[in-house]
């Protein structure tokens, strides 16, 4: 550890938590070797390409590479040289749940042959309680002395699309150890964060709204502090999955799940974030995490049922989409359909667990044809979607060009901000059915268009004096 606070880290990993952590560990000021076995992604991270769309991490990367930030495949010299090691590798789901941490196990067992004075080992990747424990006996058998590392849970909590400002700007910092001395490593390493040191820099991140600054520290057992990663997880995913089952109870009797939300979320005890209603959660997270914390619980003996109707309701809510596209267009053999969205949410190029992409996959089981257009996904989905009955559109415009419905099915801001007129004239038939309450109904129904929502009563022009209107059955 350097005089001026800066710290000598190792991360081991380069997916999504491993690059991030790396590059805004380097942006606080500390000194980082990202580790990872793939040659290809080391070359291209060394050439300044980024492998995910995340705003501000192409200008972390390319203001830090070759200072305080190496990329590197020697994990031995890696740990040697490092004063904390930081786990963050995947963690993906078995066919039981479970997740599969063997990735995790090895990578603990290299550590352990490369461990020549005191280490901080840190879980970094989402991993289930226990884990912390197994980590420290794999280390020990592949004979790493006990008196010179110590292991900590420091769970993240980033959002794709945001998670550089989510590190920077966090709500909190979960630091899981059971002993002091890793405790203070992990202080000194978080230290530009909780002191608000790093927020005076003129050339820092800019600040998000609603910052906490600084953040809040939170200190736990490492047990404590793996349950804190899935708990919270599971937590939102079932708020949204609440909502989605309050928003199918909004449509059978008439009400406005936008109305019913203004009102839950007004309480400062419920609080307004994840409760829209739309057509699910997905993504490389929250599934995973639902599961995999179901799986533990069932392991140690407790049926958290909670969690299977959490998963229900979300498997549940893509069907419903389904039916409300058939009874917008009735046959969908041969029908063309327009889609705005393919990543699970918007401002992220992820299409893992998309909720946008089992539903394509299910339009073209029932025969439709499909343009489709997303601003940072497209060529991540044309690995997964065959080209044959899918057209991967320009843009939105584009997309909408002769197509019989549009369906909007991922929350990108643009998507929110489409010329109405200019959509309407591109489109054969005026049917909207939007998966994410992006518009009002009103605004459709005066800018000529059959509009279909979540939770909310389907609306339609008075008149069908507008083109095409009469044509829809």
């Amino acid at each position: 550890m350097k005089n001026n606070g800066a710290t000598h880290i190792a991360v081991v990993g380069s997916g999504y938590v491993g690059l991030v952590a790396g590059a805004c560990f380097a942006e606080i000021g500390h000194y980082v070797t990202l580790i990872d076995n793939d040659a290809r992604k080391l070359s291209a991270l060394k050439s300044g390409k980024v492998p995910i769309h995340e705003e501000f991490l192409p200008e972390l990367i390319g203001k830090h590479s070759g200072s305080r930030l190496t990329f590197s495949d020697d994990l031995r010299t890696a740990v040697r040289d490092a004063d904390a090691v930081f786990i963050a590798v995947g963690t993906p789901p078995t066919e039981d749940g479970d997740a599969d941490l063997s990735c995790v196990e090895e990578v603990a067992c290299e550590i352990a042959s490369a461990i020549d004075k005191y280490k901080v080992i840190v879980e970094k990747s989402t991993v289930p309680v226990y884990t912390n424990e197994w980590v420290r006996r794999a280390m020990v058998l592949n004979g790493a002395p006990q008196d010179l590392f110590d292991l900590v849970s420091n769970p993240e909590f980033l959002r794709e699309g945001t998670a550089v400002t989510d590190f920077l700007y966090p709500d909190r910092i979960v630091v899981g150890a059971d002993s002091q001395r890793a405790t203070e490593v992990l202080q000194q390493i978080y230290a530009p964060l909780i002191s608000g040191r790093y927020y005076e820099d003129k050339l820092a991140i800019p600040q998000p709204t609603k910052a906490k600054i600084p953040p809040r520290l939170i200190l736990t057992s490492a047990k404590s502090a793996e349950l804190i990663k899935h708990a919270s997880n599971a937590f939102l995913a079932m708020k949204i999955s609440f909502v989605n089952a309050v928003a199918n109870i909004c449509e059978l009797v008439g009400a406005d799940i936008g109305q019913v939300t203004e009102g839950i979320g007004s309480d400062s005890r419920i609080g307004n974030r994840f409760l829209r209603s739309g057509i699910g959660y997905g993504g490389s997270c929250f599934p995973k995490d639902v599961s995999a914390f179901q799986a533990v619980a069932a392991e140690i003996g407790y049926d958290f049922r909670l969690l299977e109707e959490v998963r229900s309701i979300n498997q549940q809510q893509r069907k419903r989409f389904l039916r409300k596209v058939r009874r917008a267009v009735w046959n969908l053999r041969g029908k063309n359909l327009a889609v705005l969205g393919l990543a699970f949410k918007g401002g992220t190029d992820d299409i893992r667990e998309s909720p946008a992409i089992s539903i394509i996959q299910d339009l073209l089981h029932d025969g439709c044809r499909l343009s489709v257009y997303d601003p940072a996904a497209m060529e991540r989905a044309k690995e997964v979607l065959p080209g044959g009955s899918v057209r991967f559109a320009e843009d939105a415009y584009d997309a909408a060009h002769r197509a019989e419905a549009l369906l909007i099915l991922t929350d990108w801001e643009e998507f929110a901000h489409l010329d109405l007129k200019r959509l309407r004239q591109e489109l054969r038939l005026p049917v909207v059915i939007d998966g994410r309450n992006l518009y009002g109904p009103e605004q459709m129904v005066n800018a000529g268009f059959i509009y279909c929502s979540v939770g909310r009563p389907d609306a339609m022009p008075t008149t069908n004096a507008s083109k095409g209107l009469d044509r829809v059955a």
